[in-house]
Formats: C-alpha cells, sequence, structure tokens
C-alpha cells in the first residue's frame, strides 16, 4: 500500500467515523463558532479547560472530508495537553500547511493531512478547526 492511499483511509476514517463530535452539556466551556464562506465549512469548537488543560475537546460542524477529518483529529490530539502545548501543535500544523517539514509523534494521524499544503484551495478547510482551536485558547486565557 502506498503511502497516499494510507493517508487517504486516515482521513476517510476520521470523516466517516468522527471522534469528539458533538456537544458538552456543561455551561463550563469555551465555545468557539467559525465558517468558510469560500467553501461553505463550518465548525463550532467546545473546549473544557481546566487548569491551564484542555481537558476535553468536542465539534459540531458540517463541510468537506478535510475539513471535517481535521476536527476530528486536532480534537483527539489535543486532549489533555496544556494550553501552551495545544497552541504549539496549532502552530506547528500551520507550518505543514506551509509546506514545512514536519511530522506529528505526538499524533501521528495528523501527518495524513501533509498532502493538503499541494491544494491551496483546500488549506482552509483543513486549518479551520485549529484556527477555532487558536481562538480558544486565547478567549481562555483572557478568563
Amino acid at each position: 500500500m502506498q503511502l497516499d492511499d494510507l493517508y487517504r483511509r486516515v482521513i476517510m476514517d476520521h470523516y466517516k467515523n468522527p471522534r469528539n463530535r458533538g456537544t458538552f452539556e456543561k455551561d463550563e466551556t469555551v465555545t468557539i463558532d467559525l465558517n468558510n464562506p469560500t467553501c461553505g465549512d463550518k465548525i463550532s469548537l467546545q473546549m473544557q479547560v481546566e487548569d491551564d488543560k484542555v481537558k476535553a475537546a468536542k465539534f459540531v460542524g458540517e463541510g468537506c472530508s478535510i475539513s471535517m477529518a481535521s476536527a476530528s483529529m486536532m480534537t483527539d490530539a489535543v486532549k489533555g495537553r496544556s494550553l501552551s502545548e495545544a497552541l504549539d501543535m496549532a502552530e506547528k500544523f500551520s507550518a505543514l500547511m506551509k509546506g514545512e517539514d514536519v511530522s506529528f509523534d505526538e499524533y501521528e494521524d495528523l501527518d495524513a493531512l501533509s498532502g493538503v499544503n499541494k491544494f491551496p484551495a483546500r488549506i482552509k478547510c483543513a486549518t479551520l478547526a485549529w484556527n477555532a482551536l487558536k481562538k480558544g485558547i486565547e478567549h481562555s486565557k483572557e478568563g
């Protein structure tokens, strides 16, 4: 099996079987709603932040397979991480989308999105959830 095939399978698995899809019942969440008007992707990200850590993260949304798979991967990858670790991961993901050579030892499924940078129109799809994460971290740091 070629690496591209494996990456496609990982992306489709996250798209068809999203991790952390849904909402929290508690009011103690940071909620960020973002959309990509150029292609119609929408996401609502909820994070439970305690003691400077992302205790849990969930999302609801609609969009292409890249957008929804990226949200699934992101919410899985940041759970249990400190806000600074999650922000570092978001910056690393941005670098990946710019074509920089990075890998995600801490959550290898993210490597499956490395080919997206070859398709500039899809980069916004892949980064939508990560931009929501960055805004959520900013919001939670503000109190």
